[in-house]
């Protein structure tokens, strides 16, 4: 079974993360969204409404996992046997700070990083100017999946 390891914060999930799962979900027998829990982290969201986000998001997606974990995220992959992480790319920095993880976990380990580009009508998106459009009273929901509501 070929398991790809989606990993993050996901504070709050948003349209580029929700592209690059849906397009997983095509390479990879099984894609396991893992919302690492990081306690010198601030979030927005609770870990518990992170997971309902992603939960309701992929309902119907059978080839979806959602699972929560600490530590290193190569010692997760190993864990529950997957192969593969899988990790989007919206810019130029983004892929020099994902190259560099890539290789100090393919390093340590024999897990691979596949990089999917984020689809150009997302690329912009990032849970950071989510947040920020939350805390401003913007108009969030264009940005986000439908799962992703603020009380």
């Amino acid at each position: 079974m070929k398991r790809a390891l989606f990993p993050g914060s996901f504070d709050p999930l948003t349209l580029g993360h929700y592209d690059i799962i849906k397009r997983g979900v095509h390479l990879f027998d099984e894609v396991v969204i893992a919302i690492g829990i990081n306690a010198d982290k601030k979030y927005m969201f609770s870990l518990d409404e992170r997971k309902k986000f992603i939960e309701e998001a992929f309902k119907d997606e059978p080839k979806v996992k959602i699972v929560t974990y600490k530590g290193m995220t190569i010692d997760f992959c190993k864990e529950i046997d997957a192969e593969f992480i899988l990790r989007g790319l919206r810019n130029p920095a983004d892929f020099e700070f994902e190259k560099a993880i890539a290789h100090t976990n393919r390093m340590l380990s024999k897990i691979e990083t596949i990089f999917l580009l984020t689809a150009a009508s997302t690329s912009y998106i990032s849970s950071s100017i989510v947040r920020d459009v939350i805390r401003n009273k913007g108009d969030y929901t264009v940005l986000v999946p439908d799962s992703v509501r603020v009380k």
